[in-house]
């Protein structure tokens, strides 16, 4: 059996609508929009939440709380068992963005424990979870903590 010489189940495809191609075809004059309106016209029809003018839900509900989406931080997280790959002795933003562990250079960086690591690495990053420390400082490693008043501005 090849690629080609397989086809749909008979009914699996349906013929696509034409419309506007004489009465003969039962979709002709409106072409099945109804007469006039709003939803007959070309790029007509109402935005999401419209109501025809009534108060929309959206409107009529309290809104509460707060949100932190606008001012949350992203941290790239990387593991100690892919630490363990990186050629050089110490690990930073730049280091770990050229073996391909982050996506940008200036990400802000959390290490975690996942994985072993058997060679002794200095490892700056913003944030370290507990085991992720101990597994380096285990391996004769170092962690720098990159302090938040150094860390710049979320750039987007």
């Amino acid at each position: 059996m090849k690629l080609h010489t397989l086809s749909n189940k008979p009914g699996a495809r349906h013929a696509r609508k034409r419309v506007g191609c004489g009465e003969g075809s039962g979709h002709g004059k409106t072409s099945g929009r109804g007469h006039k309106g709003m939803k007959a016209r070309s790029g007509g029809g109402v935005r999401p939440g419209f109501e025809g003018g009534q108060m929309p839900l959206y409107r009529k509900l309290p809104h509460r709380g707060f949100n932190n989406y606008k001012f949350r931080l992203e941290y790239a997280t990387v593991n100690v068992g892919d630490l363990e790959k990186l050629a050089q002795d110490s690990a930073d933003a730049m280091s770990l963005f050229a073996s391909g562990l982050i996506r940008k250079p200036g990400m802000l960086v959390k290490i975690l424990g996942n994985g072993e690591l058997k060679k002794a690495l200095t490892v700056s990053a913003h944030k370290f979870s507990e085991s992720a420390k101990q597994k380096i400082e285990k391996a004769g490693g170092k962690v720098i903590v990159i302090e938040p008043a150094q860390v710049e501005e979320k750039k987007d």
